[in-house]
């Protein structure tokens, strides 16, 4: 079926009005479709990455290769989602911020390129990730505390996690 604005009433999770383009701490998830465990396995409170895994894992690790002022920080490969948080470097942070007439990526744009890469990658019969992908604005360092938390201890606390899947 083609969209149609009319009778889909897509709406944008993203924040009215942001640019999303700016330098700022982001957190995303991106979840299998389906959630279908295809990334690994957690062993007592482990992930342990299989093929697929990896795949991601080094497409992640390899974003600051295609988007020099990207920075990388906690992250996590599971079972049928990632999680990880992305830093956009401000203007004068070891790279030089393009003026108005150089394309500058969006964190949809890095967050899309690498879903394209593992998907080109892995290259299923079916939909690897779900259309879209959650994504929070890091604003303090509280918040940046308790995400990386989350993160580092998300295999531990898998058959907890809302994502939960045989």
């Amino acid at each position: 079926m083609i969209y149609n604005p009319n009778l889909h009433k897509r709406r944008s999770i993203r924040l009215k009005g942001y640019d999303y383009s700016q330098a700022g701490l982001y957190f995303v998830t991106i979840c299998v479709q389906d959630k279908v465990c295809l990334f690994g396995e957690i062993a007592e409170g482990e992930m342990l990455l299989n093929d697929f895994g990896r795949i991601v894992e080094n497409e992640w690790l390899g974003l600051p290769t295609k988007y020099p002022h990207v920075d990388l920080h906690e992250y996590i490969v599971m079972p049928n989602h990632f999680h990880g948080i992305l830093e956009i470097a401000p203007a004068g942070a070891g790279f030089a911020r393009p003026n108005e007439n150089v394309y500058v990526p969006t964190l949809g744009n890095i967050i899309g390129y690498f879903k394209y890469q593992t998907t080109k990658q892995i290259d299923l019969p079916v939909k690897l990730w779900q259309r879209n992908y959650y994504e929070h604005i890091i604003r303090n360092e509280y918040s940046y505390q308790r995400i990386a938390d989350y993160i580092i201890n998300n295999p531990a606390r898998w058959t907890d996690d809302k994502f939960y899947s045989i």
